[in-house]
């Protein structure tokens, strides 16, 4: 989007952007705009965004299901083993 609209920014303008991020300069609205690199959010690319590592509901659900059928799997197993050797 950028590059087809906007030019690189020249001059004092190539500091308007922060934390590496590149500065374009879009003539029709005669504005800087600044291209974020990951994890960088904001006008300027002033706000580290950090990566969210949590699980929806479903997949919480999910997954304390499987580990409560593990669970019953080897109390059954650990069950019949008992019960062959006794």
């Amino acid at each position: 989007l950028f590059l087809d609209h906007g030019e690189p920014c020249t001059g004092s303008d190539e500091s308007y952007c922060m934390n590496g991020a590149k500065c374009f300069k879009i003539p029709s609205m005669s504005t800087l705009t600044c291209l974020c690199n990951d994890n960088y959010v904001g006008s300027r690319c002033e706000q580290l965004q950090l990566e969210s590592t949590s699980y929806n509901s479903q997949e919480t659900g999910m997954m304390v299901a499987i580990i409560i059928i593990l669970i019953l799997i080897v109390l059954l197993l650990a069950g019949i083993i008992y019960l062959i050797c006794k």
